[in-house]
């Protein structure tokens, strides 16, 4: 009797996973297709340049950014929703993180803004994550077909599986993001690292010359003062 109960068990797991399994490789993709962006790219010297990103209603918008190279590494940066507003607005900043919530269906617009600059450009890297109501990218309609299999399964419901591998989804997700922002945090950090560098080599190699121009002064004065020219006679 124990044997039958314990090959019944093992059978309901293999049916659970094959269900599972089959779903997967069956359909292209286990989630839908991520909506979160993720940028690096040039800002030249007095130009102003925009992004649009496309927002569900009633959900969450992130917005991310960092100056990681460049002259004081600061840039003027806005939002504006679909319906014109100016909702975010910030002045010679190096980095901000910004969320807006509930958004309205539609795009918003995100501008970065170098034109107090007329000789150096910045390097710009921005993040931008956007999920749906309530948070969830997914839903019921991700899994479809997926029923439990019989009342014989107890405890081992499709339910708990999908809970599981959506959370398993979102905390990778989230470790992506953060990887992503440290990255362009070290890239900076790299920038000014390499930029400072170039600078103490510049007044280390000028201090130098400066202290061996002022020993060959001394010790051609201290040489002018014991030469005696005249004539000693004897």
């Amino acid at each position: 009797m124990e044997l039958l109960r314990s090959e019944e068990l093992s059978k309901g797991r293999l049916l659970v996973l094959a269900l599972v399994l089959g779903w997967c490789l069956g359909s292209a993709r286990c989630y839908r297709q991520s909506q979160d962006t993720e940028f690096t790219y040039l800002l030249p010297a007095g130009r102003s340049e925009c992004f649009f990103q496309t927002a569900v209603k009633n959900g969450t918008m992130e917005v991310e950014y960092q100056v990681i190279a460049g002259a004081g590494m600061d840039v003027d940066f806005t939002i504006l929703s679909p319906e014109g507003i100016l909702l975010i607005i910030e002045s010679r900043r190096s980095d901000g993180v910004h969320v807006v919530e509930p958004t309205v269906e539609g795009d918003y617009q995100i501008c970065f803004d170098n034109t107090f600059s007329h000789f150096s450009e910045k390097m710009v890297f921005f993040e931008i994550i956007v999920e749906g109501q309530g948070g969830d990218e997914g839903g019921d309609e991700e899994w479809p077909g997926l029923e439990e299999a019989d009342g014989s399964l107890l405890e081992y419901k499709l339910e708990d599986f999908r809970e599981s591998m959506d959370s398993l989804h979102k905390r990778l997700e989230r470790s992506r993001q953060m990887q992503a922002v440290l990255r362009a945090f070290e890239a900076r950090d790299r920038n000014l690292l390499e930029d400072n560098l170039w600078r103490v080599s510049f007044w280390s190699c000028a201090s130098v010359l400066v202290m061996v121009c002022v020993a060959l002064t001394q010790v051609y004065t201290v040489r002018k003062l014991f030469d005696d020219k005249r004539r000693v006679r004897t």
